[in-house]
């Protein structure tokens, strides 16, 4: 990664704040739409190979939490390369709307999402999930079919890496205590349960903060 110094974006720092509030706000209603629209396009193609319901829930949500992992370990190892190269750049080239290097990194980031290799992080994701203990069986059901949900989600994830501070997704636990502020129950769920039996979709969190809610299940 060789950036120029013509390659940084120079914006006044007022605009600064209002691109990255514009970019946050685009991010998030991306992954409500990924949510709404093609996590249910995920289900329809899982089901000719999955006939229980709780399954393809549960493989989708699998899919989710392994394609922000993939896709934020793909993100460090390039914010790494690129902080390197930026600091290569002459003193006092990078303007004060970048304020630090790490700053300019992600903001370079940003602006160059094509230096992301999301295909690599797809066959991971696919790989982590054919390896996963509570998922039926490579032999059973192919994941590729939900390759396009899961480059959705590592370009998603991948791009929520540039904000500061970045959006992540919790990590649910079956199990654990039910949360309403982190999670909506699924309509078939038990009202009264107070455990989760297992997760459909994660929270969307920003510093600890809930910015969306996911949704579970919750039986007794």
């Amino acid at each position: 990664i060789k950036p120029c110094s013509t390659s940084v974006m120079v914006w006044p720092p007022a605009q600064c704040k209002q691109v990255r509030s514009s970019r946050r706000a685009c991010l998030i209603a991306r992954f409500n739409f990924i949510y709404a629209k093609e996590r249910l396009d995920a289900e329809v193609l899982l089901r000719p190979y999955v006939c229980d319901m709780e399954t393809v829930q549960r493989i989708i949500y699998v899919a989710a939490v392994e394609s922000f992992h993939a896709a934020k370990m793909a993100f460090w190892k390039l914010k790494r390369n690129v902080k390197d190269a930026l600091a290569r750049i002459p003193c006092g080239t990078l303007t004060p709307c970048c304020g630090s290097l790490e700053i300019a990194a992600l903001d370079y980031i940003a602006c160059h999402n094509n230096l992301y290799d999301v295909c690599c992080s797809v066959q991971e994701v696919i790989c982590s999930m054919n390896m996963n203990p509570k998922l039926p069986c490579p032999s059973e059901v192919d994941f590729a079919v939900t390759s396009s949900l899961i480059r959705e989600l590592c370009c998603l994830a991948f791009s929520m890496q540039t904000l500061l501070p970045p959006l992540d997704i919790a990590i649910g636990i079956d199990g654990e205590l039910f949360n309403r502020t982190m999670y909506y129950r699924s309509y078939d769920s038990d009202f009264t349960a107070p455990l989760v039996a297992y997760h459909i979709w994660p929270a969307l969190m920003e510093n600890g903060t809930v910015i969306v809610k996911g949704e579970v299940v919750t039986r007794r």
